[in-house]
């Protein structure tokens, strides 16, 4: 198979620039041929402008010019920006390179000529170009139509990479194995694979490299669910389901011994999860619920099925006091109806350890609350039935796909996040999951009122946090960084504990938390405030996932530019669990417009739903959250964002060829081959 030999069989690739490409994740034929040009990285040659024929209607334009002179400015608390200024025979122009755009202009040398791609607006002096991307204009380049424009590292030029895509598309024109099915292609109206390849490296014309986009953004996204479902049904093929019976004596009597009564929202999601526990098919499902919606009573009910099935069940959950949170609030439920439970962390002494863990695997203990810890090999149950991880997306695929492995026969698995997620992010990240949602909040729970301020209010905010707490009321105060930094100009942790500690707060108890401390310090101070031994509490977003502390009244964010909404959502969310009014303050050290609009939204909205939407179109998919952190394969090619429609075509596609295929083998193929075996790694971790 000639896509898996090594670059080096390609003439001008010795051991250095495999290395230089290997840095790009290229290593084989395969890798060269599937390192797509950026979808607005296409130079059209015949749309090139002199600078005087820029059009400054902020558009996205081409055009050559030779570098004049490089700068560094500054802006507003001390950031960075660089100003290249670059010429041609009619005129000026300056490039903005901001904060990590900043090496890209470093590496230019004066009288350098370079193709630019840009947005184009007039500045004071000179025509301004933003969202730059530049190119060496290599002379022996000078071509027409339309050439791809790939990202580089080390000494690769676009001259290098055009030449060996091209001796690799010569490879494939002999043998390239289609990879997807014909009536996919056919129903799809995708040209075949050869063609697209063809014209995504090297298009005829701009229809053609559309059309070859659209097919290789659907491939991706395909090949992506059928792993998910897939490696899904291989999992549960491999063990036998657990048929749990129908809701009993001991969920009803639970049910209607809970201080509340359960919301038509609940009680939605909990007819979901107990019909899948009812079916011999193992459940695989996430509970989405915004922030205070009520998901640990649904785990609770879980849980108790389980039991009264004569089974047992875990829930993992993130760090040790949120476990221990979880376990006290069982426990209560729980010990009236004699469900057995136990709480296992890695603070827990050996002696204490060895005895739980001799009752679970005599089955003496019906649940099991616990950590990372659960994870470990001599953690044994005798008949485990339900899985639940909470905030799973703190763990990842691989660590959930473990912890149901403990089980003799293959455990429903129920994911609990308090992150919402939109609907074609969650078909991607949990493409192997049935989505069940929870939203609005339980009754008796006001709106947390959000107000934002620029700094010149800051002084009169912490006099007001200062009156909640000789109220008798506690805050939190977060902040983007745990020291400071001087290229960021945002406060800290430590500076700002440091100066309320010792002014306007130094007779109120004040403590620190950040992602440093060691976890038995981190757990001393969590517990200490939840018992109310602590007043204020200034962290970074190590508090994101937190205690449940009611007296919590206030949240101040500091630099709340610096988060985007559903991050801001989730801190929010840490106050508003008493009786009492709440308030969420967002101080920002900027005055942008754009900024203090996208802040608005929060005061407008309390909905984690609608603001994890807003957050996946202003900030991307990646940095709101990515695929990387679940262990899920990186896309080449598609955008979460942009491509919703073709998420959603894919899915149906790849369920329909799950349910009906039987040359199991060859899907296999396919999806290893566009992966690398990765799904393999996850779901056998």
């Amino acid at each position: 198979m000639w896509w898996k030999e090594s670059v080096t069989a390609l003439k001008g690739i010795g051991p250095k620039k495999a290395a230089e490409l290997a840095e790009l994740n290229i290593y084989t034929l395969g890798d060269l041929l599937s390192y797509y040009p950026r979808q607005e990285a296409y130079v059209d040659y015949s749309r090139l402008r002199t600078i005087r024929e820029l059009a400054t209607d902020g558009s996205k334009q081409i055009f050559t010019a030779v570098v004049f002179r490089i700068r560094d400015s500054f802006q507003g608390r001390g950031r960075k920006f660089t100003v290249v200024t670059v010429r041609d025979e009619t005129g000026y122009a300056d490039l903005y390179f901001f904060m990590n755009q900043r090496y890209m202009a470093k590496k230019l040398k004066i009288d350098e000529k370079i193709l630019i791609t840009g947005r184009i607006k007039q500045g004071r002096n000179a025509k301004m170009v933003s969202e730059v991307f530049y190119q060496t204009a290599d002379s022996a380049d000078v071509l027409t139509g339309i050439w791809p424009v790939y990202s580089l590292c080390g000494g690769l030029t676009q001259k290098n990479m055009r030449h060996w895509i091209k001796e690799a598309i010569k490879r494939a024109e002999k043998d390239l194995p289609e990879s997807l099915p014909d009536y996919v292609i056919k129903e799809c109206g995708f040209t075949d694979r050869l063609t697209a390849l063809q014209n995504i490296h090297f298009p005829r014309d701009w229809n053609s490299l559309r059309q070859a986009q659209r097919r290789f953004v659907f491939e991706e996204l395909f090949l992506l669910q059928c792993g998910l479902l897939y490696y899904r049904q291989s999992n549960e093929s491999a063990k036998a389901g657990i048929k749990h019976g129908q809701d009993g004596q001991i969920l009803q009597k639970l049910i209607a011994t809970l201080p509340f009564k359960l919301t038509e929202q609940q009680q939605h999601a909990w007819r979901e999860i107990s019909l899948d526990m009812q079916d011999i098919t193992p459940m695989h499902r996430i509970l989405q619920g915004d922030v205070g919606s009520g998901k640990t009573v649904i785990g609770a009910l879980t849980l108790a099925k389980a039991a009264e099935n004569g089974f047992q069940g875990c829930m993992m959950a993130p760090t040790e006091i949120l476990a221990a949170q979880h376990y006290q609030t069982l426990k209560e439920y729980f010990l009236p109806l004699g469900i057995r439970t136990g709480l296992l962390t890695g603070s827990i002494k050996t002696k204490e350890r060895k005895a739980l863990l001799d009752r679970l695997a005599a089955g003496e203990i019906d649940v099991v609350v616990g950590t990372h810890a659960l994870l470990q090999e001599d953690v044994v149950f005798q008949k485990l039935s339900v899985v639940i991880t909470d905030e799973q997306h703190r763990f990842g695929v691989g660590q959930r796909a473990a912890l149901a492995n403990k089980g003799q026969d293959a455990p429903d698995v129920l994911v609990m996040t308090a992150t919402p997620i939109p609907r074609t992010l969650a078909l991607t990240v949990y493409g192997d999951l049935e989505v069940s949602l929870i939203k609005g909040r339980p009754p008796g729970r006001k709106k947390v009122q959000t107000l934002c301020y620029t700094e010149e209010k800051r002084l009169e905010v912490y006099a007001g946090l200062r009156r909640q707490v000789k109220k008798g009321r506690q805050a939190y105060v977060v902040c983007p960084l745990i020291q400071e930094s001087e290229n960021l100009g945002v406060r800290s942790a430590e500076n700002v504990f440091r100066e309320l500690s010792q002014g306007v707060l130094q007779d109120v108890r004040c403590a620190l938390l950040h992602g440093k401390l060691k976890d038995s310090d981190k757990n001393a101070v969590m517990t200490a405030f939840a018992a109310g031994e602590i007043d204020v509490l200034i962290s970074t977003t190590v508090i994101e996932v937190g205690v449940n502390v009611p007296n919590a009244v206030l949240m101040v964010v500091e630099n709340a530019e610096r988060f985007g909404l559903a991050q801001l959502h989730q801190l929010r969310g840490r106050v508003g669990r008493g009786s009492e009014q709440s308030y969420c303050v967002l101080l920002t050290g900027t005055d942008n417009s754009e900024t203090l609009a996208r802040l608005q939204v929060l005061h407008d909205s309390d909905d984690g739903f609608y603001l994890a939407e807003q957050d996946l179109l202003l900030r991307g998919a990646g940095q709101l959250f990515g695929l990387r952190q679940h262990g899920l394969p990186d896309l080449r090619i598609a955008d979460i964002i942009r491509d919703t429609e073709i998420i959603v075509s894919a899915r149906k596609f790849a369920l329909r060829l799950i349910l009906q295929n039987n040359n199991w083998e060859l899907l296999r193929e396919l999806i290893d081959r566009q992966f690398d075996n990765r799904f393999q790694m996850i779901f056998n971790s």
